[in-house]
């Protein structure tokens, strides 16, 4: 399935008083790659949500196997792990400058339809660029 990399900088502001990136912010990073792999597919997630389409986070997790730093240029890849229904799984690696696996991350996440608050199914536009 489609895989897209997404560099980022590291900002002072993501690290801790330990000079590392803090592993909240890894959540961040993961959102940054699932949505350049929602618009380099050729879809808008500003459109989806007009249509009345939310995609909340069900599951997070995250394994940390090197730090980042402050200034370090990241690169965060994005796959499908399974063809979406309703809901969509994602897999990410970040990488640092060095090439080194530092993070690997999974997400799941609920097509839901605004209105009523319930799932539905992934939308058909969707799923054929998949």
């Amino acid at each position: 399935m489609k895989k897209t990399t997404t560099k980022i900088k590291v900002r002072y502001a993501e690290t801790d008083q330990m000079g590392f990136v803090h592993h909240g912010n890894y959540a961040l990073f993961f959102e940054m790659g699932r949505l350049d792999w929602i618009t380099k597919i050729g879809v808008s997630y500003k459109n989806m949500e007009s249509e009345g389409i939310l995609l909340p986070v069900v599951f997070l997790e995250a394994n940390y196997l090197k730090s980042a730093y402050y200034d370090d240029e990241l690169t965060i890849e994005t796959f499908l792990l399974e063809k979406p229904t309703v809901r969509i799984k994602f897999g990410y690696n970040i990488y640092n400058e060095n090439k080194d696996l530092i993070t690997k991350g999974i997400t799941h996440l609920a097509f839901m339809n605004k209105q009523t608050g319930k799932p539905q199914r992934c939308p058909k536009y969707l799923f054929d660029k998949i």
